[in-house]
């Protein structure tokens, strides 16, 4: 039996989580594609997934945090708090699972800014 996209996803950011980049490999089908529109790039492959963060310059083990998961039976969306204990991140992440594996990741890390004192009136902080 397949395992849903949900299954699918939750089971990479495991993977990711174990630090060993090549072992992710197992849940990205063999035309996988990751894009970064913020920074225009696109990784194709296993072997490139696996070699860019493997080679990521860290401060230490990386940490991730999922905040939120979930989809239907093909798309699914995380929202995951990275760090490596220096380097905090947050990504918002987009992907397409297809027969149990993903086949495109569409990625956003967006950066924290503060808060603009005009609308202090009207919100309250997020600790």
């Amino acid at each position: 039996m397949t395992p849903s996209a949900l299954a699918v996803v939750k089971h990479f950011w495991q993977l990711m989580a174990s630090n060993d980049f090549e072992s992710v490999g197992a849940v990205l089908s063999d035309d996988f594609v990751l894009e970064w529109p913020q920074s225009r790039e696109r990784i194709r492959g296993r072997d490139n997934f696996a070699a860019m963060n493997r080679n990521y310059p860290a401060h230490g083990m990386w940490r991730f945090t999922v905040n939120r998961v979930f989809g239907d039976e093909s798309r699914v969306v995380s929202d995951v708090s990275i760090t490596d204990g220096v380097q905090h991140a947050r990504a918002i992440s987009f992907f397409t699972v297809e027969r149990g594996l993903i086949t495109h990741l569409h990625e956003f890390w967006p950066d924290d800014y503060p808060a603009p004192a005009n609308r202090a009136q009207w919100v309250e902080n997020i600790e």
